[in-house]
């Protein structure tokens, strides 16, 4: 997972970026609380109308998401994640973050995750 400042790089830039490496891009909208990120994240992805919006819930139906964007002969898919300020501060962040490096380890090149920083 790599880590962006919004002061520096704008969405457009990053998404310009991703698909120069001949990748899709998938917005996950920023959100401040742990039930919103999640919620957000779930929307996103488009994840099953049974996630639980919690943390393991999160960790697998994002190992079932990467195993769906492997099979689906596409390109390779970015996640660009918008972090305000105020849920960076949050516990919920860092564990966030975790489960989203094991994911994109669980993908290999199919997934890989941007945080922009806002």
């Amino acid at each position: 997972m790599k880590i962006y400042s919004g002061d520096t790089w704008t969405l457009e830039e990053l998404r310009e970026q991703v698909a120069d490496a001949g990748r899709r891009s998938l917005l996950v909208p920023a959100a401040d609380s742990k039930k919103s990120v999640l919620a957000a994240f779930g929307e996103a992805l488009d994840f099953p109308e049974h996630f639980g919006v919690n943390f393991d819930a999160l960790n697998d139906s994002l190992h079932e998401f990467a195993d769906a964007i492997s099979d689906d002969g596409a390109k390779p898919l970015t996640v660009i994640w918008q972090v305000p300020a105020a849920f960076r501060a949050d516990r919920s962040f860092g564990v966030i973050c975790e489960i989203l490096q094991d994911a994109e380890s669980y993908a290999g090149k199919d997934l890989a995750v941007m945080a922009v920083l806002i």
